[in-house]
């Protein structure tokens, strides 16, 4: 006969307090993808016409020519920050959609589908921040490098 460890056959019990916590934050972060859905629009429209009010205003001239790049770049810039942005949104809009269905209908599968979308929520906020860590010690190590060298 094959034992069964205490952690194998150990079950979680998600009591009715553990649910209104749960609908609790379902509703919060339904209201943070919600404003963060609106922060993303806000920014692409704003880079879809930064490049065109900015460039008008200024003339024709452009401060950054001797940089080698177009005003309008920052534009660019601005809607690509918007598309990374998005997907940490959506994960977790998913997550506080399918945890709300979960909850009223008790249903395992998207029980189990929201915490994954928060998984990958959270995950994918880790990895930004992994990333943008290292491009300021890069930033650093190159800054600290230039100052030695001139």
């Amino acid at each position: 006969m094959e034992e069964k460890s205490v952690f194998e056959s150990f079950e979680l019990e998600v009591s009715s307090d553990v649910k209104g916590f749960l609908k609790e934050i379902a509703t919060w972060s339904y209201f943070l993808s919600i404003v963060g859905f609106i922060g993303i629009g806000f920014m692409v429209l704003f880079g879809v016409f930064f490049g065109a009010i900015l460039g008008s205003s200024m003339g024709g001239m452009n401060p950054y020519e001797n940089l080698g790049f177009s005003v309008g770049y920052f534009g660019f810039i601005y809607v690509a920050i918007a598309l990374v942005y998005f997907f940490p949104v959506y994960y977790l809009f998913n997550f506080s959609k399918k945890m709300k269905r979960a909850l009223n209908a008790n249903d395992n599968n998207d029980f189990k589908s929201a915490f994954s979308n928060l998984k990958s929520h959270y995950k994918f906020i880790a990895i930004f921040a992994i990333v943008i860590i290292s491009m300021y010690v890069l930033i650093f190590a190159f800054a600290a490098l230039s100052a030695t060298i001139f």
